[in-house]
């Protein structure tokens, strides 16, 4: 009753728990779907918070799902993907940056190195630690305060014992100096502990709102100053087929690209299986995501890449100096360049991306291009180094796959059925439904 209740609200554009209860009273089609019954606000907002409705969502998704493939309004053979930000409900100008973090804590951990220096120095408290160029710990910040606090009460027992008015001047003066000591110290103790806390919170974020911890700051296609602000919201994912909503899930991320195998994750945990066919754009085309869909899901990725059309521009395809152009030796592994001069294989390397994945590349290099009257065309800078060329192959191999695959009239008209799939969804979950969503907790 609670679920179809709310629902059905949601339906109406109705979202707050108090107009919800409102509706119950009002609403004759409420009353019917909630036989009488009259929950409050407070029952219904924690019906929705509750974690055992994840589940009770979960299952009824699989009976939808289900039930969908019985009547034919859907096929098993692909689902569409695609992605929204949603903004938060969250104050857009309480922002926490991890690169901020990162510089003060940097400062602050060498102002809290020089202090201790200049402490043991003077002797004004013992050493605590052997290693000084490791940065201090929040312990040990706090047993430096306890050793100044230590000398601070065995100097004001001092002043009270002390008779003589100069000799209790100068130890005030000492006193006072120890007191700004301490001041420091537990400016850096507090700065370190919500150091320590914000990056808990981050994570590996770039970002988050102090007033929803859960929101990143991302930029929003709703940009009505037309400035790139960044506002505190969520990458809200979705898969369909025929236009209804199959699975979904909310992410943190504010690129597509790292949603794509944790979604396929869920989506196979909760259905027990993936269609043939992962149909998304080019947000989502990344070697990483081609490999775990080929290799660790054994499906069909139908998702262009960024370069996609691109690449099968006349422009693009007459560029002489495009090394995508260049003729390629296969016998004696070489890269003919506009001038004829080769370019041979030097050695094998390797990129890691922010993420951590790894890609590899062969390194193609030519032996002299000094003299080369071609080298300002071919060199985008000015550079004493010879012609080099980084290849990804693994990269090119599923670009082709794709190319392949795009080409094909089957795949080619199940991908042009992608903007008519999953986009109209999000048009009226925004413009008709007026969602927004207020915590991830919450989704």
């Amino acid at each position: 009753m609670m679920l179809k209740v709310i629902l059905y609200a949601y339906t109406q554009s109705v979202f707050s728990g108090r107009k919800i209860e409102k509706m119950l009273n009002d609403s004759i089609r409420m009353m019917w779907l909630s036989q009488n019954q009259k929950p409050s606000y407070k029952t219904i907002n924690q019906f929705r918070v509750n974690p055992k409705v994840d589940a009770l969502l979960e299952s009824l998704f699989i009976q939808f799902y289900s039930q969908c493939v019985k009547q034919n309004l859907i096929d098993d053979k692909a689902i569409f993907i695609d992605g929204t930000k949603i903004e938060a409900n969250a104050n857009r100008y309480t922002f926490v940056w991890k690169k901020s973090i990162q510089n003060h804590e940097s400062k602050m951990n060498e102002d809290s190195k020089a202090l201790y220096h200049e402490l043991v120095t003077n002797k004004i408290i013992p050493e605590i630690k052997e290693d000084h160029d490791n940065e201090l710990t929040k312990e040990e910040i706090d047993l430096i305060g306890s050793h100044l606090d230590k000398e601070i009460e065995d100097l004001n027992q001092h002043i009270n014992n002390e008779k003589c008015t100069k000799t209790r001047k100068q130890i005030r003066l000492k006193r006072t100096k120890i007191k700004k000591y301490k001041k420091q110290i537990n400016d850096y103790f507090e700065r370190k502990y919500r150091y320590e806390f914000q990056k808990s919170i981050l994570k590996d974020r770039n970002s988050y709102s102090k007033t929803d911890y859960d929101a990143t700051f991302m930029r929003m296609k709703e940009d009505h100053m037309k400035n790139g602000q960044l506002k505190p919201g969520y990458n809200l994912q979705i898969a369909t087929n025929s236009q209804f909503v199959l699975s979904y899930n909310v992410y943190q991320n504010p690129t597509d690209t790292r949603t794509m195998i944790p979604f396929l994750n869920s989506i196979q945990e909760t259905y027990g299986h993936l269609p043939e066919y992962i149909v998304a754009d080019a947000g989502y085309g990344s070697e990483s995501n081609y490999k775990a869909i080929i290799d660790d899901f054994n499906r069909t990725p139908l998702i262009t890449y960024g370069m996609f059309i691109k690449d099968k521009t006349k422009k693009y395809k007459s560029d002489i100096f495009n090394t995508q152009n260049w003729n390629y030796d296969e016998i004696n592994d070489e890269f003919i360049c506009p001038n004829n001069k080769r370019l041979g294989f030097k050695r094998y390397a390797y990129r890691h991306d922010k993420y951590g994945y790894k890609r590899d590349f062969k390194l193609y290099e030519c032996d002299d291009c000094s003299e080369c009257p071609l080298k300002n065309q071919c060199m985008n800078f000015n550079s004493k180094t010879n012609k080099k060329i980084m290849k990804n192959y693994n990269w090119e191999y599923f670009k082709s796959q794709i190319n392949k695959k795009l080409s094909e009239p089957e795949t080619k008209n199940i991908y042009s059925q992608r903007k008519i799939d999953v986009e109209p969804v999000f048009g009226f979950m925004k413009a008709i439904l007026g969602f927004t969503l207020p915590q991830e907790s919450r989704h």
